[in-house]
Parts: structure tokens; sequence; C-alpha cells
């Protein structure tokens, strides 16, 4: 009763502070990465507001409100299955991303673009979202009141009919049995590509020392995994026990529990608030791994109030950034319609 809300007013402030320090660009990330990473908070936060707030704990605490009704639970559903998949696809879409920018050269020019990384993450968004469809058509109503459906129960043809059976079947092969292959053969194949390249490296360089500390090409290779190796573990981690009861489900042909205190409902139940877990997680990973992004977030933690949509000029385009005036020696903020940038050599005012 209590662990969705806690997770709903964790996850959505950190997720919302991500995308926003992410979109400024100070973290010292490469805007294809920092669009990936944006394009997965995202995600992640559209699974808190579809399946935790609107699911979870609507379900908890406010079980009698509109969103009880049959087709609008049903859009929320299909909703909820649509952002899970995005997050976790997009994970893919990231992976895959840096398998090219590190494993293959030619390819990581023209692949590893910011333009590249908007058509894949749009195309997955497409795909995923028209995947998601019939789940809108899946349900009937509980019960009705004044000839209205209300609840959600799947409908009697969801677990009979051949195409119904070979859609669930589709789906949980797309998530998230597909994806978990993929993220670990990815993280095979990088893995031992970079330990390959390292020795390859070391040999030329003829250096007796440990080569990631003398060589900038891999100490740069070298942060990027770690970013990439917390993110997928992560995922592998939180994803793994809903996997296993997956397949004991399917072995066993279990479907209805005794009781509340069946074990298999007790882990069913475990790997939901897992997943939902990981919505909130990746803000923590870059905080721990990325300094910039650490600094970023103090500043926000510290001085919450002081953050403010501030305009500046820049080669005589206006732009918008938020964050907070007079930082460091390179400030503009807005004074009776003027711009002014103060910098070392005192106060230089711009036109409107």
């Amino acid at each position: 009763m209590v662990y969705y809300p806690i997770i709903a007013i964790v996850g959505i402030p950190a997720n919302v502070i991500t995308i926003v320090i992410l979109s400024q660009g100070k973290c010292g990330l490469s805007r294809c990465i920092s669009h990936y990473l944006i394009t997965m908070a995202s995600s992640d936060l559209l699974v808190l507001i579809a399946d935790v707030v609107f699911v979870r704990i609507s379900d908890c605490y406010f079980p009698t409100t509109f969103l009880f009704n049959t087709p609008v639970c049903s859009f929320i559903y299909m909703l909820a299955r649509t952002a899970t998949d995005l997050s976790v696809w997009l994970t893919i879409a990231f992976t895959f991303d840096r398998f090219i920018g590190t494993s293959c050269q030619k390819l990581r020019l023209r692949y590893c673009t910011k333009k590249t990384a908007a058509v894949v993450t749009g195309t997955v968004c497409l795909l995923f979202c028209s995947k998601n469809i019939p789940f809108c058509f899946a349900f009937a109503p509980n019960f009705t009141v004044n000839n209205i459906g209300m609840g959600c129960n799947f409908k009697l043809e969801f677990y009979t009919e051949a195409a119904w059976v070979a859609y669930t079947w589709i789906d949980r092969t797309l998530t998230p049995l597909l994806p978990t292959f993929l993220i670990l053969l990815l993280n095979v194949l990088t893995v031992g590509y970079i330990l390959t390249v390292s020795r390859i490296r070391k040999r030329l360089r003829g250096s007796k020392y440990d080569v990631d500390q003398n060589d900038p090409e891999l100490e740069k290779r070298r942060k990027s995994m770690i970013l990439l190796f917390a993110v997928s573990g992560n995922f592998l981690l939180l994803w793994i026990t809903y996997i296993i009861v997956f397949v004991l489900y399917q072995a066993t042909n279990y479907y209805y529990a005794n009781s509340w205190n069946d074990p298999m409902l007790i882990a069913d139940v475990t790997s939901f608030m897992l997943l939902h877990l990981g919505t909130c997680t990746n803000t923590f990973i870059y905080a721990v791994i990325q300094t910039k992004f650490r600094e970023e977030l103090k500043i926000w933690i510290k001085h919450p109030l002081e953050i403010k949509l501030w305009k500046r000029c820049v080669h005589g385009r206006i732009e918008w950034e938020i964050g907070i005036p007079f930082r460091q020696h390179d400030q503009i903020w807005l004074e009776a319609g003027w711009w002014r940038r103060r910098g070392k050599g005192g106060v230089l005012t711009l036109s409107k």
C-alpha cells in the first residue's frame, strides 16, 4: 500500500530533473547519448504516470473514480504496456548504439548521431504504440452500473482464441524475453571487442603499464562502457525475477492463486515491484557515474527555488535555458527588458 506512492514521489521528480539536466547538454555526453538517455527517462516517467499512478495507486486509494470505467481502464492498460515496452526497447537501442560506437569504427560516424538516434527512438515509439492497440479491445467489464461498464477483466476469448494466444506470446517474447537475450549478447560482444582492442593498443604503444591510465581513447571508451554496463546491469537485475516467474507460470500452467500467502503470487507481485523500481534508478546511476550530472543535480537539490526559465542571446539567436542565474563567471539574466552578460571584465549590455 505504501510502496507505490513512495516510488511515484521519488521517481516522477527524479525523471523530470534527469530530462531537464540532460537536455541542457552540460554533462559531457554526446548529443546522441543524451538523446537516448532523455527518451529513456521520458518512457520511465510515462510508466510511473500510467502504471504506478493510474493503475496501482488508483486501484488502492481511489477505486471508484472515472478511471475505473472499462473504456478508460482499457486505454490506461494499453498506455502502461506501451510505456513498459518503450522503456525496455529504448534501453536496447541505447545498448546497440554503444555497441556500434565501440566496435564498428566505420559505421560509427554515420550511425552514432543525434539524427539517427531521433529516427531510431521515433521508430521504436511508433512500432510499439501500434503493437499495443489490440489491448484496447481485450477487456470486458467486471460489472455494469447504469449501463456503464466498470472494471477491466480479460475476455474469455483472450485465453482461448488462437489469435489472442499468439498475440500474447508475441507480446511476452518482445518484452522481456528477446530484449534480455539482446542485451546479454550485445554486452558480451562489446566486452570482447574492448578487451581485444586494449591488448592490441598496449602492444602498439609498447607500454608495460596499465594502458587505461595513459591512453585517452581507451579512457573515453571506459567511461562510456561503465555507463552502458550500469544501465544494462540494472535492467537485467530488475527484470530477472519477472522472467523467472513468467517461465514458471508457463511450465506449470499455473494461473490462479489459492491465497495471498501463495509463493507464486508473492513472487509475481515482487517481480512487478522490482520492475517499477527500475523506473527511478537510472537517475541515481547517472549521479554516481557522471561527475557533471552529479554537479548539476546538487544544484537542483540545494537551490530548488532558484531554478527559473531564462532567455539568452547566442550568435544572434534567442534561446531558452532552465537553470540558476548568477553562477560562475558566465551569467545571463533579464533586467528591465535588456539581456546582459556579466564576464570577468565587467558587464556587457546586449540589445533587446
